[in-house]
């Protein structure tokens, strides 16, 4: 079935913005001001300031979402009093209100202390191995999923964790082996990879703590982003506080040597006008990538979100490349194309059924001329000898 117009565009949109989001991420990340002491320019080195931009980009989903209900319910005369945001499907989930909103409020912690932590792995390490460790996600939710929701894995699914997990260790390899920068810091780039990688458990958490409680509520996939946004940005603004005031030695960067400085992002942002654009660009490609996620989700189906999850993890390690991020590295490629293999096994995208019918195929199309050759598996099926 060939896609309309409007799928062709979510899909491009996602791809994109999903793309742009590392990348200017981690171009954020290099550019260089000075800051509140005046000193030499140093690069924009505040993850946290970084991941408050990120839930603002999320909290547009649901100023977005506000706006169109808003619209749709002055054209409706019959709405009175607390409406529900979704009519549901009566018996199987419980209306959503805006009374019950802070049951959001634990996943956005969840989803503000892993987003934390991966732009400061991100800051230590490179752009193409951050999105490939982010796949780690999937091997904590399934034993997470085991140990909390009681469920029980297919073999396939064991296999494609199994699958994942050599790709993981053939990314972090890559990382350690092909130290490719004269002044790079090895123990600093394995400490990034690890940041990752524990962040996953974080996000993880999240999953099953959604899937187990939020599932049943009926409530539209922008406004339950939008509201973890809403949670994430404002907790964290607050946390920026005694953030200041923490000690964290020369792991940091910032004038104190403290876990974070706002007031010195904000300096440098004043600085250096590309580090605000570069923070702008995150809040919009946040925006939007989650946006045309959700669409591809319901227009299209989640297996080609998948999919495009994965060409946006080859466009980055492509873009890194071209702009002299890294160099290439053979490994990374092996990494990449396990990771894609174990995540299309364990979601069901490869499976016994479809070899047999891709082999069935193949080998139809070798012996369609069964002249005086033996013929292996025809179109109907039926083995034959002649």
């Amino acid at each position: 079935m060939a896609w309309t117009t409007f799928q062709i565009i979510i899909a491009t949109v996602m791809l994109l913005t999903g793309s742009l989001n590392t990348l200017i991420a981690k171009w954020t990340d290099q550019l260089k001001a000075t800051g509140r002491d005046d000193g030499a320019p140093r690069e924009f080195n505040h993850p946290f300031v970084q991941a408050c931009a990120m839930f603002l980009g999320e909290f547009l989903c649901l100023v977005a979402f506000a706006v169109v209900w808003g619209i749709r319910r002055q054209r409706s005369a019959s709405v009175s009093g607390d409406v529900d945001v979704l009519i549901t499907r009566e018996g199987q989930q419980q209306p959503f209100t805006w009374r019950n909103s802070f049951v959001f409020l634990p996943p956005a912690l969840c989803d503000m202390t892993a987003t934390s932590i991966m732009y400061v792995g991100l800051n230590m390490t490179y752009a193409s191995s951050f999105q490939m460790l982010r796949g780690a996600v999937i091997i904590f939710t399934a034993l997470l999923s085991v140990a909390f929701l009681n469920k029980q894995l297919s073999m396939s699914k064991w296999i494609g964790m199994f699958v994942v997990i050599g790709g993981l260790a053939i990314v972090g390899i890559s990382d350690i082996v092909f130290n490719q920068q004269a002044n790079a810091d090895m123990n600093s780039i394995i400490t990034g990879d690890l940041l990752i990688i524990m962040a996953q458990i974080i996000a993880a958490c999240q999953m099953v703590y959604e899937e187990k409680f939020l599932s049943k509520y009926d409530v539209p996939a922008l406004v339950a982003v939008g509201l973890e946004g809403f949670f994430g940005f404002t907790v964290l603004a607050i946390i920026l506080v005694p953030l200041a005031y923490i000690p964290a030695g020369s792991f940091s960067a910032t004038p104190f040597h403290t876990v974070e400085d706002a007031i010195d992002a904000f300096a440098q942002m004043r600085n250096n006008y590309l580090i605000v654009i570069g923070l702008v660009g995150t809040i919009f490609s946040i925006a939007f990538f989650n946006y045309a996620g959700i669409s591809v989700t319901k227009e299209i189906n989640a297996t080609t979100r998948m999919v495009l999850d994965s060409l946006r993890t080859l466009i980055i390690w492509a873009v890194s490349l071209g702009l002299k991020w890294q160099k290439f590295q053979y490994l990374q490629i092996i990494g990449f194309i396990l990771l894609v293999i174990g995540m299309a096994v364990y979601n069901g995208i490869l499976n016994k059924d479809q070899y047999v019918r891709v082999k069935r195929r193949v080998v139809t199309t070798i012996w369609k001329d069964n002249g005086s050759r033996e013929v292996l598996v025809r179109d109907d099926d039926i083995i034959e000898r002649h």
